[in-house]
């Protein structure tokens, strides 16, 4: 996607030699568009830039509305690397989560606009933002963990339940459903089919930018109602998931959970021969 309004700042992605472009294509409207090829991966380097873009509109701009897109025309992003992000000390807690609570509970109205797929880590980072838009001819959003054998933790999961109905909760985390932006929009998981042109449009017509108060107040205020909104998830982002098994342990709980069940068996056996 071409770059909208004066340009304010850029950051780069250093593992890709990718960046993150931050414009002002409206007056208090600020759109993030990240590059970090070849498919917007949320890897360390490209977490902790979107992080600090968020830090530096947030503390040397006036608050208005943030739009998030992807400036590779085929994804929005495509999700994790799991391999570098079970390798790297505290990826998940320290650096996804951190930026998943920031986007959430960000002080000013968000819209993820989906320019193409929305992939499992994506899709997550899409639902973290208060609206989103998504083309009508051209990507898929899906949570594609069952096809891959990953478990979805609480912090990853909870967003969708919190948001989603339960139907389309369904669709996306047993079926692995590939909603094109029609479907999307039918089960609620997208608020709008449109591009950068029909996001200012509803920001106009919800008169978004006057929600995101100036002052310290206001800011607190607008964090604080997001805080509520979602205290479940933001708990868990907080806990790095707490209670539920890693990504690693699955299959040590799987094999710890068949023993058990042939251990009944077996007993039931035993005694039904009595």
């Amino acid at each position: 996607m071409a770059q909208a309004g004066e340009v304010l700042f850029r950051l780069p992605i250093a593992a890709t030699n990718g960046e993150i472009v931050v414009t002002q294509p409206q007056t208090q409207v600020y759109l993030l568009t990240f590059n970090s090829p070849a498919d917007n991966r949320l890897l360390p380097d490209f977490c902790n830039a979107f992080r600090l873009a968020l830090d530096i509109i947030e503390a040397k701009y006036e608050p208005g509305v943030l739009i998030t897109t992807s400036g590779i025309a085929k994804f929005y992003s495509n999700g994790l690397d799991l391999e570098t992000a079970v390798s790297t000390p505290n990826f998940f807690n320290g650096t996804l989560y951190a930026l998943w609570r920031r986007i959430l509970t960000y002080p000013m109205p968000t819209i993820a606009l989906l320019n193409g797929h929305a992939f499992a880590g994506g899709a997550m980072t899409a639902m973290m933002h208060d609206y989103r838009f998504m083309n009508p001819s051209k990507g898929f959003f899906c949570l594609n963990e069952v096809e891959l054998g990953a478990n979805l933790q609480l912090p990853m999961s909870s967003i969708f339940r919190q948001k989603c109905t339960p139907q389309a909760y369904r669709l996306l985390v047993l079926e692995a459903a590939r909603l094109n932006g029609p479907a999307a929009l039918k089960e609620g998981i997208v608020d709008v089919l449109g591009d950068l042109n029909s996001a200012f449009k509803y920001i106009e017509e919800r008169k978004l930018v006057a929600k995101a108060q100036p002052g310290m107040s206001g800011r607190a205020v607008f964090r604080a109602l997001k805080e509520g909104m979602f205290a479940e998830t933001v708990g868990y982002l907080e806990n790095d998931g707490k209670g539920q098994s890693s990504l690693l342990d699955v299959p040590e709980k799987e094999t710890r959970e068949i023993e058990s069940i042939q251990a009944r068996v077996k007993q039931w056996e035993k005694q039904s021969k009595l």
